[in-house]
């Protein structure tokens, strides 16, 4: 059984957590949720009312953000997101300080008491400071991707839509619009931003992310590995490389085939490679989340969302 998410799109909590889900390979029942008409199932799994909120298949519900990105990642980590830097520095002041600031400059008439152009002076001062961090170190912990992105980007986003042409005209904001901008562009952007109808226990029960399928245990699965990276996986005990060229670290999974589609995979990519082997995989003996994800055409295909443990291969040959 799934676990069961409750979400709400444009939530900056929900919209981390998803993207914690995505970066893990891990596939949940979804129920979107609308503010003014919270399920009921909801309310009794979380009495706070607030989403995200995951009930998980033994029934113990994990109701904040935070907790929820620890618990994904700690399913599945390929980028290594979790030892990336501390968090708590960052998120402390996002989840404060910030998030006031940013309530009252977004949401200025849900606040008349306030004065918007303080908040947004306040706001945009800690900005600045984000954005010193990322000029000098490129990201917000350290030299890459670390929780603390993926936990401030969602707010950050928000902040811009309050103001998009101030925000984007900033000239002591570039390396922080740039910053941004590596989670807005990227394919997990729009994955976390699909659409769904609110949930209705009656109605079409959704899967997040809803272009990707459970990958089935009982078939096998192939990836084409150069024969140099397979030779060197030996040394290293596990297999890390996701495509040509491309390792796990940098990709954030293992691209796998399911047999039918080896050939066209191989043209496309490995014609001209040398020494190609076609690894052949047990499924059922990879640790690692599996899910068949969509790429743009909208064909699926199996994705390791971890090392390949070398015991899983069951044959390799010549391709």
């Amino acid at each position: 059984m799934l676990p069961i998410l409750y979400s709400f799109r444009r939530c900056p909590y929900a919209m981390r957590a998803r993207w914690a889900l995505l970066e893990a390979g891990l596939l949940v029942q979804w129920r979107e949720i609308e503010l003014r008409a919270k399920p009921a199932a909801m309310l009794e799994a979380s009495a706070k009312g607030t989403v995200p909120v995951l009930v998980l298949a033994d029934g113990t519900v994990i109701e904040e953000s935070l907790e929820l990105m620890h618990w994904a990642l700690a399913q599945a980590d390929p980028r290594d997101c979790l030892g990336a830097g501390d968090l708590d520095p960052w998120v402390g002041e996002n989840d404060g300080v910030f998030k006031h600031h940013l309530d009252r400059f977004k949401y200025s008439d849900r606040y008349p008491e306030a004065d918007r152009s303080t908040h947004q002076q306040e706001g945009r001062a800690i900005l600045k400071g984000w954005n010193d961090r990322i000029r000098a170190a490129g990201w917000l912990a350290g030299e890459r991707m670390g929780l603390a992105d993926a936990a401030l980007w969602p707010f950050v986003r928000q902040w811009r839509i309050a103001d998009p042409q101030g925000f984007d005209a900033d000239p002591e904001l570039e390396p922080l619009r740039g910053w941004l901008n590596r989670f807005l562009q990227a394919p997990a952007f729009e994955r976390l931003m699909q659409r769904a109808d609110p949930w209705d226990p009656g109605g079409q029960q959704h899967l997040f992310p809803a272009d990707a399928i459970a990958v089935p245990t009982d078939q096998p699965l192939f990836h084409l590995a150069l024969a140099s990276d397979w030779h060197q996986a030996q040394n290293d005990g596990e297999y890390s490389v996701s495509t040509r060229g491309l390792m796990l670290e940098q990709v954030g999974f293992i691209h796998c085939s399911w047999r039918e589609q080896v050939d066209a995979t191989y043209d496309r990519f490995y014609a001209d490679a040398g020494e190609v082997l076609l690894l052949e995989i047990d499924p059922a003996l990879v640790s690692a989340p599996l899910r068949g994800d969509a790429i743009p055409t909208g064909e699926l295909f199996p994705h390791l969302y971890g090392p390949l443990p070398l015991h899983a291969v069951r044959d390799v040959s010549h391709r």
